[in-house]
């Protein structure tokens, strides 16, 4: 029997071998992590991973998984190859039988009366569901900083954040308090946080995972998908979630490619891998740009050409993000109003009207970095100003998709650093909107394209032994190129290092009771 210790850190896929060849159970591979859980998730220096833990569920169907497979037949040889996994999903994600907040006071409580598309798919998997991980308030973020529960901490350095909006999916999987996880990707959020914790992350082509379910920031951005510690392991995942969905009027019709079958390919000879211009020197930390070069070198003697492109509208991305963003956002948010479900704030004083009812239920509830993308949205699609600025913006959009496409007539894959520095120190950053904003440089032109992006570890910088993440960028719906591509990588760089990252970074010391902050039945 494999020890506690040794189990947790087992990749997802090490994990579905063990399991179906016996050698372990599900119960007790879902146990060793809620333990895990329960040991460095909690307290004042605990990991924070974690708003609601949804341990009877997830042990409920880990013995389902174990009888089933136990009693043999069809049943037990239909399983999927993850069944009896646990994964943990991001608390934007609505699940039946726990909260979904939004990291919002004003969801404080709420059940969804429904599941999401890619919640369905994993249970119809029997993937045991840990819980709910935590987030920037309704995904806007890139630090977890913004969270109405307090932040999360990044396991290599609990001083530091782990990235955002999905810090939290990416602090549990790196923290080994989760295999595998569920995160949301609108400007980075799980490609930024992958960076930053030693994970890998991926942002799959815009419509090819469901949308449905997902708590909207902004509708023609957001997208669902993997959080692991290896690119195989992304891509089992990937094939779980992804395919069309009706209910998702996004929803691509196209079948999935076998990403699974592209991970394990195994070489990237005569493949073209371009450098994007403009994401890397200038304003990018010296650590982080020698291991991005570190893997140019790797990839060339793995047989790849290395070629150089421009994309010269990419410096615009950034200010296009952060006007359509908001505009979106400020609609989708239009909802919590205090009268159909959520926080209610009743006006202290004077008439007891539903405008007063939302004003202050609104000003209660939201915090200050979701006012202030609501405000900005407001002013951006107000009348007067919609062209100069949304519309202004939306043509940019369109540019920075011209430059993506005349990329990929030289290049089959880009690839530059995911983000320009290692992580930073809580608190950092918070006075300063503008300088949080930069994290998201480099993978905000993959969302304002729609087109596929995949983060993974690229070693440890030199200035403070903190993760650098290298993104890959393929055309839409060639995300098993990013799988090809990454693996090969990924295997080269743990051949350079000894072992995969994750088995350098710090261990955690016990932090503590977890306290499950958002678990109350009460406020429906």
């Amino acid at each position: 029997m494999t020890d506690t210790n040794t189990l947790i850190r087992l990749s997802a896929s090490r994990l579905a071998e063990k399991l179906a060849a016996g050698e372990v159970t599900s119960v007790e591979v879902t146990q060793a992590y809620l333990d895990r859980i329960a040991e460095v998730d909690g307290g004042e220096r605990g990991v924070h991973a974690f708003l609601h833990v949804n341990a009877e569920e997830a042990l409920a169907v880990a013995a389902e998984v174990d009888a089933i497979r136990a009693a043999g037949g069809a049943e037990a040889e239909a399983l999927h190859v993850l069944a009896g996994v646990p994964i943990a999903v991001k608390d934007l994600i609505v699940t039946v039988g726990q909260p979904t907040t939004a990291g919002s006071k004003i969801l404080e409580g709420w059940h969804s009366p429904y599941d999401a598309t890619v919640v369905e798919r994993l249970r119809a998997a029997k993937m045991p569901i840990l819980g709910k991980t935590n987030l920037d308030e309704f995904a806007m973020g890139s630090s977890t900083e913004h969270s109405a529960y307090g932040p999360t901490r990044n396991p290599w350095d609990l001083d530091r954040i782990p990235g955002g909006s999905g810090g939290g999916s990416a602090a549990a999987v790196a923290a080994f308090e989760a295999p595998l996880a569920l995160g949301t990707d609108t400007g980075g959020s799980i490609r930024q946080p992958g960076a930053v914790t030693g994970t890998v992350g991926v942002k799959p082509t815009y419509g090819s995972v469901s949308r449905y379910g997902a708590i909207a920031m902004a509708s023609s951005l957001d997208q669902i998908g993997p959080v692991s510690r290896t690119v195989l392991d992304s891509a089992l995942l990937h094939q779980v979630i992804g395919g069309h969905d009706p209910r998702d009027s996004t929803s691509l019709p196209d079948p999935l490619a076998d990403l699974v079958a592209a991970a394990k390919t195994g070489n990237v000879e005569g493949m073209r891998i371009g450098i994007i211009k403009e994401l890397h020197g200038e304003g990018y930390q010296a650590g982080v740009e020698n291991r991005f070069n570190d893997s140019l070198e790797l990839l060339k003697e793995a047989g790849a050409e290395i070629v150089e492109v421009s994309c010269p509208n990419f410096q615009y991305a950034l200010g296009a993000y952060y006007l359509i963003m908001p505009s979106e956002a400020s609609s989708n948010l239009a909802k919590f109003d205090g009268v159909r479900y959520g926080l209610r704030v009743l006006p202290e004083d004077g008439p007891m009207t539903i405008e007063r009812v939302m004003g202050a239920t609104r000003a209660a509830g939201f915090g200050d970095e979701v006012k202030r993308r609501i405000i900005l949205g407001t002013y951006a699609l107000s009348a007067g100003y919609y062209d100069a600025y949304y519309g202004s913006a939306q043509k940019v959009r369109t540019l920075v998709q011209r430059d993506f496409d005349a990329a990929f007539t030289v290049a089959d894959v880009l690839i530059s650093p995911t983000a320009p520095t290692t992580a930073f120190r809580l608190g950092e950053k918070l006075d300063d909107p503008l300088a949080m904003y930069l994290n998201d440089v480099a993978t905000i032109p993959a969302n304002l394209a729609g087109v596929p992006g995949l983060s993974l570890p690229g070693g440890l910088a030199d200035e403070d032994g903190l993760p650098v993440g290298i993104q890959l960028l393929a055309p839409a719906r060639e995300d098993a190129r990013l799988y090809r591509v990454g693996a090969v990588l990924e295997s080269l760089l743990e051949a350079k290092w000894g072992g995969p990252l994750l088995a350098q970074a710090p261990e955690l010391a016990a932090a503590g009771p977890v306290e499950t902050l958002v678990g109350s039945q009460e406020a429906k």
